[in-house]
């Protein structure tokens, strides 16, 4: 990496056009040589009596990707972004920026305040500061809203989208596209708008999509959004900034923006959105994985089970083009299953997110089968049967017989042994984990779980297929539950001793809904029926690997299905309902106080602190054993599952970056009070005391003083 500006920014002319070429590698970022680099060379192109027009183009076929994030948390030096955008404004010479690749965040700034643009036909633009809890803050939601309008912009920048160059054309923000080289292009319409004479306009001082706005837009806005963003900061100041951008004068809705973008800045939440920004990334990396290893092709999929979880994975194989073959036992279980996933997309068409053209597409992309042979041609075949080991074991030897040599055989499995499922084929080393979230064409999440055989490729490959069908893929050990299910039975069974100690399902809940979870365990158990759960205990009491009797164990969720209640599906679980609203009954609570004088427990008050720090307590205790024995390659790992997989509010990073910020030495003094009252379910992680003892974070490094 070059830093000096006259390399990051080349100067060349092409006839009477100034071509200003950005080379700053790796992604030609908003860094300083590039910024300094800009202002000369632009100042030379002004001064060259043989210029009648300028280009701006981004080197190896990319334009800006955004700000430098080698200089995050830095003293900015040089020149500001917003000096160069003046330039260009107030260029006599028409200044035209050339997008190919990626103008994202303050790239896509920086073409905005040039008078026109001109991108490639496969370049994407977008502002997605808003991941990083952030907002447009070099005019981006000033330019936006009046090159596009309020609703184009709160829609595009609160959202942090990424659109095609075609779809900017229609939006305005793109004055023309090529499917040809984007620089000959460019040049041809710099010296088209020389000839046609200025003045050239200025993108900011727009006024046409910003008189007589209905301010009732912006409340809406902010009242849909309120559940979403709790806890966030730069949703709302998102909608203030363009709301500003309707009522305000250019340069004082430039400066309203720049002092939002210092409150965003400076928000508890940013830290934690940063956090999951990068760590969401990080994710999709395997450690130990040799450099030479490449994922195969993944071209054509296989599902096992049209149920609520196969129709879900293959609504999220064909929304992205990928051919599906949906196996059933029976035809009137393939009929309900295409019948579902129907039903689905027709909610799609009715809210606008899909055209009807794009479901039948998907929908003709489905091949629905009774026979396994039909597997015989695909890449991937994915079981999502229900939770029996005898049944995986007799499907994956099927499969062992009918699938191609190099096939991946894949379990949708959200607990169970990998191995002992890959140990009916002769072929482990295909055999892998990959565990979705319902509903599977909704939840980001997908927990590929790697058992003792799995080949390289074969993990390298269902990462990237995570990533293909527009998943965050996480890799996990073989273990019982992996990594979300694994610490959400350790936080579960917390949450039942709180109950006979004294809670309710209600103060739980309550609690976790204020910390910012989008609905509590209890709520949650209910809306999914407790059935299951019942069904599986009685399994374990029955072959002996569940003690009913031992006082650890909580009798009430066997108490609430055994009196006929399941939960939401017949109006009681642990609450009552009427529809889908909830209410407390106070006979859950009279089966808690006879539970308790059984078990001789005096039941007492407990506050939402002490619930809370509880329950993250023993959700981190258990991450870090997660972490000492290599389930999970890094804290931040777990971090993203929860986030992606089990509602853990993204404005607090996820429970191993809460309690990095929290102090690890507290968390630890959470566990160790707890230990001494309640026993083994709360032994200290070897990891967790540590790290506490030493300073440091997860990663091992000091963690600064307070």
């Amino acid at each position: 990496m070059s830093l000096n500006p006259e390399d990051a920014v080349r100067y060349d002319v092409r006839g009477d056009v100034a071509v200003l070429t950005i080379d700053f590698p790796p992604v030609n970022a908003l860094g300083f040589p590039m910024r300094e680099g800009m202002v000369l060379r632009l100042k030379q192109a002004q001064e060259d009596s043989a210029v009648k027009a300028i280009v701006v183009i981004g080197a190896n076929d990319r334009f800006v990707a955004g700000a430098d994030i080698r200089e995050f948390g830095k003293p900015k030096q040089g020149p500001e972004l917003l000096q160069i955008q003046e330039m260009m404004e107030n260029s006599e010479k028409p200044v035209v920026c050339a997008i190919d690749g990626h103008a994202l965040g303050g790239g896509l700034e920086l073409a905005l305040a040039a008078p026109f643009r001109v991108a490639a036909s496969r370049a994407k633009i977008g502002l997605p500061e808003v991941n990083l809890g952030l907002l447009p803050g070099g005019g981006g939601t000033q330019r936006t809203t009046r090159i596009a309008g309020p609703e184009i912009a709160l829609d595009l920048i609160l959202n942090g989208k990424h659109i095609s160059a075609a779809k900017g054309k229609e939006l305005g923000l793109i004055d023309e596209v090529t499917d040809g080289p984007v620089l000959d292009a460019a040049i041809d319409f710099a010296r088209a708008r020389a000839t046609e004479g200025g003045p050239f306009p200025k993108t900011v001082e727009r006024t046409d999509k910003v008189q007589n706005v209905d301010p009732a837009i912006f409340e809406k806005e902010r009242k849909a959004g309120a559940k979403k963003w709790q806890g966030m900061v730069a949703p709302f100041k998102i909608v203030d900034c363009i709301e500003a951008a309707c009522t305000l004068g250019p340069r004082e809705g430039l400066q309203f923006e720049k002092e939002a973008f210092k409150v965003c800045l400076e928000a508890p939440s940013r830290a934690a959105q940063v956090h999951l920004f990068f760590a969401e990334r990080q994710a999709a990396k395997v450690n130990d994985l040799p450099a030479d290893v490449k994922p195969r092709p993944i071209k054509k999929v296989g599902i096992i089970g049209a149920g609520t979880m196969g129709g879900g994975i293959a609504m999220s194989c064909v929304n992205v083009g990928l051919p599906v073959v949906l196996l059933e036992v029976k035809q009137e279980a393939i009929d309900a299953g295409l019948s579902k996933v129907q039903q689905n997309y027709d909610i799609s068409v009715k809210r606008g997110s899909r055209s009807q053209a794009q479901v039948d597409k998907a929908m003709g992309l489905i091949t629905p089968t009774l026979d396994y042979a039909d597997f015989r041609d695909c890449d991937i075949v994915i079981e999502a049967v229900f939770e029996n080991m005898a049944v995986k074991k007799e499907i994956f030897a099927k499969l062992d017989e009918v699938c191609k040599p190099g096939a991946i055989l894949a379990t949708n499995t959200s607990a169970l042994d990998i191995d002992e499922i890959a140990s009916a084929t002769k072929r482990p080393e295909d055999v892998i984990g990959t565990h979705f979230f319902s509903p599977a064409n909704v939840m980001k999440l997908l927990e590929n779980v790697r058992g003792s055989k799995s080949s390289p490729e074969t993990i390298a490959t269902v990462m990237a297929f995570g990533k293909q069908i527009g998943k965050v893929p996480v890799l996990a050990g073989n273990c019982e539950g992996f990594i979300g299910n694994r610490m959400l039975k350790a936080y579960g069974t917390e949450s039942e001793h709180l109950l006979e100690q004294g809670a309710t399902p209600s103060s739980i809940d309550n609690a976790l809904k204020a910390f910012g979870f989008p609905m509590g365990i209890f709520l949650m158990r209910d809306m999914a029926g407790l059935d299951v759960g019942y069904r599986m205990r009685q399994g374990r009491i029955e072959a002996g690997t569940l003690d009913p009797n031992s006082p650890s164990y909580t009798p009430l969720a066997d108490r609430i299905v055994e009196a006929g209640r399941l939960g939401q599906k017949t109006g009681a679980g642990y609450y009552k309902y009427d529809g889908r609203d909830a209410t407390p009954d106070p006979l859950v609570e009279d089966m808690l106080i006879k539970i308790a004088q059984d078990k001789g427990i005096t039941r007492r008050e407990i506050s939402d602190e002490e619930i809370v720090d509880r329950i993250l307590g023993v959700m981190v205790n258990e991450g870090a054993k997660i972490l000492e024995e290599g389930i999970a390659q890094r804290a931040s790992d777990i971090d993203v599952t929860y986030a992606f997989g089990y509602g853990f509010p993204k404005y607090r990073g996820g429970p191993m970056f809460w309690a990095q910020q929290k102090g690890l030495d507290k968390v630890l003094e959470i566990v160790r009070t707890n230990h001494a009252a309640s026993g083994d379910r709360w032994k200290p992680a070897k990891l967790l005391e540590e790290r506490a003892a030493a300073g440091q974070d997860w990663d091992g490094k000091p963690v600064a003083a307070a």
